[in-house]
């Protein structure tokens, strides 16, 4: 008897505490509204609006928006073939592929070893974190005109400049970005190396695992989740460079083909848009917004396929 009641009286808790639970909940639900409603508020007047109204735009011909012409079932699809007809949007859209490759591969390799090191417990690593950090806070267009200056005065003793030759321009802007993103990715990397936990590596050690053995094994499977976010985070700067583009060669050299177009032989997605943008003629803002449309998709299908592909890796702790 005096068990029974025992029960009963553990169950009657039991009851209760889930009783106050969905007492709690309840009004939680009712209003949260409140807290999501302003963020999605701004993320439609601020993202979901303009995109379909720039997505609309690139099926019209126009000058200043409130003039959009509709182009006509018959010649709905102009603007993007002539965005697919411009050699300089082709060539930027190969150079900026190749670009985000070799940037993201770098800045992260980098940027892991750098975390890496300074995870290892020498001395003065809260001055290297701030070094290393620090280029990140400069914006774009600085950085550009600050780079420019120097591989100005380096390449002036071999008689050219890095506007000369687009492998000047592009080998400038890999460094521009390293200089820049390491530091940035530094730090998210050393939070996922001092999140690994230490009986793993206490495991390691006893079952003889070498540093080598413990890198690969241990390590970067405990830090999948940081490269999952770095590697997002370059592929995505990679492809959506503008200021220091800009700024550093602002696309130059220009080749004029046969037919009189214009390939910019360090000019990147963004700043081809961009140009296309200022040019004259009755075509250019219908076909910016095409090729806007065009550069969207292509940066989330890429995004997303990156995210899905890295996340099936991650060590769930």
């Amino acid at each position: 008897m005096a068990q029974s009641a025992a029960v009963g009286k553990r169950v009657k808790k039991r009851d209760h505490a889930n009783l106050n639970s969905r007492l709690i909940r309840t009004p939680i639900r009712k209003f949260s509204w409140l807290f999501v409603g302003p963020t999605l508020i701004a993320f439609v007047i601020g993202f979901v609006w303009p995109f379909l109204h720039g997505a609309a735009l690139s099926f019209t011909q126009f000058n200043v928006v409130t003039d959009a012409k509709f182009l006509g079932f018959g010649h709905l699809f102009d603007n993007y073939i002539r965005a697919f007809s411009d050699p300089g949007f082709l060539h930027a859209f190969w150079y900026t592929a190749l670009f985000t490759v070799v940037s993201t591969v770098l800045i992260n390799v980098l940027a892991f070893a750098v975390a890496y090191a300074l995870t290892q417990g020498i001395k003065g690593n809260n001055i290297f974190r701030t070094v290393f950090f620090m280029p990140n806070l400069i914006g774009g267009i600085v950085l550009g005109h600050i780079w420019s200056m120097i591989f100005d005065g380096i390449l002036s003793h071999a008689g050219t400049n890095i506007l000369e030759k687009s492998q000047y321009g592009f080998w400038g802007l890999i460094i521009l970005m390293l200089w820049q993103q390491i530091g940035y990715m530094m730090i998210i990397y050393i939070a996922g190396l001092q999140a690994i936990p230490e009986d793993m590596m206490e495991a390691a050690k006893i079952d003889g695992a070498n540093k080598w053995q413990t890198l690969w094994k241990i390590t970067i499977p405990n830090v999948m989740s940081s490269i999952t976010i770095c590697t997002f985070l370059t592929l995505s700067n990679g492809f959506k460079l503008f200021d220091q583009n800009l700024a550093l060669t602002a696309g130059e050299p220009i080749t004029v083909l046969a037919n009189g177009s214009q390939v910019r032989g360090t000019e990147m997605l963004a700043l081809n848009i961009f140009n296309t943008f200022t040019q004259s003629g009755r075509w250019a803002h219908g076909v910016t917004q095409a090729k806007s449309v065009i550069f969207f998709i292509l940066v989330a299908l890429i995004g997303l396929l990156q995210l899905k592909f890295t996340r099936e890796r991650e060590v769930q702790q």
